[in-house]
């Protein structure tokens, strides 16, 4: 066998997704994407996070640290008239963001639905106060 032809089949072999398939897809590492949008009064994070129900979600503020973890546990069981097969499922994922001091972390409010976990951090009032300052050229 020529090196080229060696050198194809290690590509082909890695590079081919099925590779990848010998790894079940809930032991792969998924973090949800996330999109953190401010405006005058507040923050606004939207995860996304498919397939899992509001209960999965547990989110903690400490210390102006917001973490948002989720953690799903499935178990399938299968019968024919053969044998009976189970199966288990576990997935789980964790992110951490730190707060700005201009948030309040008592007006916090999450919603899930559609995939999308959505969460709004209002700001101090203080913060929503106009900040914007002209300063004249002497």
């Amino acid at each position: 066998m020529t090196l080229a032809k060696r050198k194809g089949l290690f590509t082909d072999f890695f590079d081919n997704e099925r590779f990848f398939d010998i790894f079940p897809k809930e032991l792969v590492n998924r973090t949800p994407s996330v999109n953190i949008i401010e405006n005058g009064k507040k923050f606004k994070i939207e995860l996304s996070a498919p397939g899992l129900k509001k209960g999965d979600f547990q989110i903690d503020i400490d210390n102006n640290i917001l973490t948002i973890s989720a953690e799903k546990e499935e178990d399938k069981e299968e019968e024919n008239e053969q044998f009976t097969k189970r199966e288990f499922s576990y997935s789980s994922f964790s992110r951490s963001f730190i707060l700005p001091e201009s948030v309040d972390n008592n007006q916090v409010k999450a919603k899930y639905e559609d995939g999308l976990l959505k969460i709004d951090i209002e700001k101090k009032e203080d913060a929503k106060q106009s900040r914007k300052k002209q300063v004249k050229v002497s």
